[in-house]
């Protein structure tokens, strides 16, 4: 092998593990929670450094489930006990509403209190118990056997 290659090959491979440590980095970030809006049922959860993956942020979502009702009190059931819970990137901060595609929220009493919309994930409960999870690509639901199904969006 020359020397010419060994140098590509090795560049490569840097590369390579850069990118495998840039990812591995992304990861393991703990997922930060800015702030939580409620409207009835209908939480919106604002999170920075979440999990990148459908099943990363599932699996988050089981973990912490717990937590979020303990520290945020979410979900909030109606009478039924239906819920939705949204998370969405707070990317730049609360922004005026001027823009057309962001969500504000009227529990904030200033004209700073809106965010682009860019969602995350999202969980929610009907009224026959069926726990869904909406992901970029489809919907997740567990079975009765505790398994999850994939369902994609028409």
């Amino acid at each position: 092998m020359t020397i010419k290659n060994k140098k590509i090959i090795s560049l490569g491979l840097l590369v390579i593990m850069v990118l495998l440590g840039y990812w591995l980095w992304l990861s393991l970030r703990p997922v930060e929670i800015v702030a939580v809006h409620q409207e009835g049922s209908h939480s919106s959860v604002l999170v920075k450094s979440f999990p990148l993956t459908d099943k990363g942020k599932i699996n988050w979502w089981l973990k912490n489930k717990d937590i979020l009702k303990d520290k945020y009190h979410i979900p909030t059931p109606d009478a039924d006990g239906a819920f939705t819970v949204v998370f969405w990137y707070f990317g730049d901060g609360y922004k005026k509403e001027g823009k057309y595609d962001r969500r504000c929220f009227e529990d904030m009493k200033t004209k700073v209190n809106c965010i682009d919309k860019d969602k995350a994930f999202t969980v929610w409960n009907s009224r026959y118990n069926v726990v869904s999870f909406g992901v970029n690509d489809g919907e997740y639901r567990i079975n009765d056997k505790g398994e999850m199904i994939k369902t994609e969006y028409r």
